[in-house]
């Protein structure tokens, strides 16, 4: 059975170096999933960043914006751990390729979605380290889109963390635990 870990925070938080390095200390065969995509040049050098951070440092990459459950139940294997960057873009990758399904996008499917992935993680003989925004902290956004992408993200962040044997929230840098698994 998986041991997952949810890693959260605000953007530039430090929450992705703090899940790299947690990553490191745990094993050495290391998968990283990148749901990021590349939709203009801006996010090509973000990702350019995060790639220029893994460099050398012993790291497999695999890129999948939303098909998370294939990846942990077939690519993973031989793996001892399981970087997940970032589920907050997997919602965004989802929702963008649902558009104008019937019927669309809710908590109920995003549910569903996540808790597929989930199950499929949690027998998964190894870690996995997900990556995630705490986005509901901040105004209430002005557009119905903008509040449906907040609310979703919410509930996949609920369900991981319900989930997950341990919970980190990075803030300044600084990680923050606010559930951890007691060994017995």
């Amino acid at each position: 059975m998986a041991k997952i870990i949810l890693i959260t925070g605000g953007a530039r938080s430090g929450k992705s170096s703090y899940a790299l390095e947690l990553a490191e200390s745990i094993a050495t065969k290391r998968l990283f999933v990148a749901t990021c995509p590349k939709v203009d040049s801006e996010m090509s050098e973000r990702v350019g960043r995060h790639q220029q951070e893994r460099r050398g440092r012993g790291w497999v990459t695999i890129e999948s914006e939303t098909d998370l459950t294939t990846i942990l139940s077939g690519q993973a294997e031989g793996f001892d751990v399981v970087l997940i960057d970032c589920i907050t873009l997997w919602v965004n990758n989802i929702l963008f390729t649902d558009e104008g399904q019937s019927p669309p996008l809710d908590d109920h499917r995003i549910g569903k979605l996540c808790n597929e992935w989930l199950a499929t993680a949690s027998s998964y003989a190894g870690t996995v380290i997900c990556v995630t925004n705490e986005v509901g902290l901040g105004i209430v956004p002005d557009n119905a889109l903008a509040r449906k992408y907040r609310d979703l993200v919410g509930t996949c962040n609920q369900l991981i963390g319900k989930n997950a044997s341990e919970v980190v929230l990075v803030s300044c840098g600084i990680p923050l635990v606010l559930k951890k698994s007691i060994r017995v």
